[in-house]
């Protein structure tokens, strides 16, 4: 007979397929509010004649599964397809009823049951209420003079119904699961194809009326199949403007590892800071995903403008005259004059304030532009300390590395002088949990393949609490 320890492990089994319960509890209602408009639209319109044959709607139903397939991934997990050019045709050719079935039957992603089961349900959804909309024009008919705009209108309104509905629902579904806020899942993924979306949205009337009258042969399919040329050429559009972003990450890795290059002793110095700074975001923004990337972005890119300072000041062993000082420290201003071409293009005002501020103080000491408190740009007094641990921790030519129990004792005791007090609250917190980047060699090791593991936690080390200690001289001011 079966033994009772094999009773967790078919526990557990079973959580990791159920997403966290509120994520759950939404996908569901989802499915129940496509349910009941669905049984709607049946009963009402269930005397309606079908005038599809069976291979018509076949036809429809590979378009469907077609349009899924070659969709597009966008940066905040989701993604955007033709599925709804399709969907609004078939509302013009078949009972109000069977499009939104047919949506919600006949697409498939390879992703868990409960996100299968969103995507049926949303998109389903949309088509009914974009029915409804369909319905509602052509039962009530616009007139301008002796033009009729009801179709016009109607085709309009539908797609209006339908993209409202699916992005508003995966915009909740991604801000839900990810903590990230609607206003900036909507900015990564929707704000750029909005236009686009709607533009492309008359062609499902000029589908719909190529079915029904045939323009090549006598099969409405011909030329609805020829439409699709154009259909792909804009999916090629969206593909572009996905890997142009994609584009601008890579030239982002190269420019850190020409500086790497050029500063050996920083190996991988801006991959830890960014690692850290992306927790620490995470962390005081209750889980903001779309931030913490931002930031982890931002981050990637903090100390560019060294690639403007000779190595000789920048690799210099000993102590620095004043101007060498001052040549260092001009690293923010000659960073964000390098970026300066890509402002709105590449990246946005996070990034250059991060690059132009991590080296400002809470006390108003730092620079370059002696900011203090909350003058300072969250993000970049968020970046500067995760910098200033990270160097604390890694040595320098003139300084010998810390622990991460000297550098969290040091972090601690410029609380409120260099470093914004709620910050390092939240720094200790995480320090706490022993996340792989709190140790400088098992980071790196981490990173060259021979330790694979994320943050977990562990009882934090009894010398991490603070006691006196002098920052180093060019600990973090550099």
């Amino acid at each position: 007979m079966p033994s009772q320890s094999g009773a967790p492990s078919l526990l557990a089994r079973f959580k990791e397929v159920l997403p966290p319960p509120h994520t759950l509890a939404f996908v569901l209602g989802v499915f129940v509010v496509f349910l009941a408009v669905e049984s709607w639209l049946v009963w009402s319109f269930k005397e309606q004649p079908l005038r599809l044959s069976f291979w018509d709607l076949t036809f429809w139903a590979i378009l469907l599964l077609w349009s899924v397939q070659v969709e597009v991934r966008l940066p905040l997990s989701a993604s955007i397809s033709h599925l709804f050019i399709f969907a609004i045709a078939l509302i013009l050719l078949v009972p109000p009823w069977l499009a939104p079935l047919w949506v919600f039957l006949f697409q498939w992603h390879d992703v868990p049951w409960y996100k299968h089961l969103f995507n049926r349900a949303q998109t389903g959804l949309a088509a009914s209420l974009a029915t409804l909309g369909w319905l509602f024009f052509q039962n009530n008919p616009v007139y301008l003079g002796p033009w009729n705009l009801t179709t016009g209108i109607g085709i309009a309104v539908a797609s209006l119904l339908f993209f409202a509905t699916n992005t508003l629902l995966v915009n909740a579904a991604i801000s839900l699961a990810t903590k990230t806020s609607w206003r900036e899942v909507w900015r990564k993924n929707y704000a750029w194809l909005a236009s686009s979306y709607l533009v492309l949205s008359p062609i499902a009337l000029l589908l719909a009326r190529a079915y029904e009258t045939p323009l090549l042969g006598n099969w409405g399919g011909w030329t609805v199949l020829l439409f699709l040329i154009p259909l792909y050429y804009s999916r090629f559009y969206w593909d572009e403007k996905v890997r142009l972003e994609q584009a601008f990450d890579t030239t982002l890795e190269l420019l850190m590892n020409a500086l790497e290059a050029k500063d050996p002793m920083t190996r991988l110095h801006s991959e830890r800071v960014a690692d850290i700074a992306r927790d620490l975001a995470r962390k005081v923004k209750d889980g903001d995903e779309a931030y913490a990337q931002a930031i982890y972005r931002a981050a990637r890119l903090h100390d560019i403008g060294k690639i403007a300072i000779p190595e000789a000041v920048l690799l210099k062993p000993g102590s620095l005259t004043p101007e060498e000082f001052a040549l260092i420290q001009s690293h923010t201003t000659k960073g964000a004059e390098l970026l300066s071409p890509a402002r709105k293009v590449a990246f946005d005002q996070l990034v250059y304030n991060v690059i132009l501020h991590h080296h400002e103080r809470w006390d108003g000491r730092g620079y370059p532009k002696r900011l203090a408190g909350h003058e300072i740009p969250e993000e970049a007094r968020i970046v500067g300390l995760a910098d200033a641990y990270e160097a604390m921790t890694a040595g320098r030519p003139y300084r010998k590395a810390k622990t991460p129990e000297e550098a969290l004792r040091e972090v601690q005791e410029l609380s409120g002088h260099q470093f914004d007090p709620r910050l390092v609250e939240a720094f200790t917190e995480l320090w706490a949990q022993n996340p792989i980047w709190r140790d400088r060699h098992a980071y790196l090791a981490a990173k060259e393949g021979s330790v694979s593991r994320s943050t977990f936690s562990q009882p934090s080390s009894a010398s991490a609490s603070p006691s006196p200690s002098e920052p180093g001289p060019r600990t973090s001011e550099e």
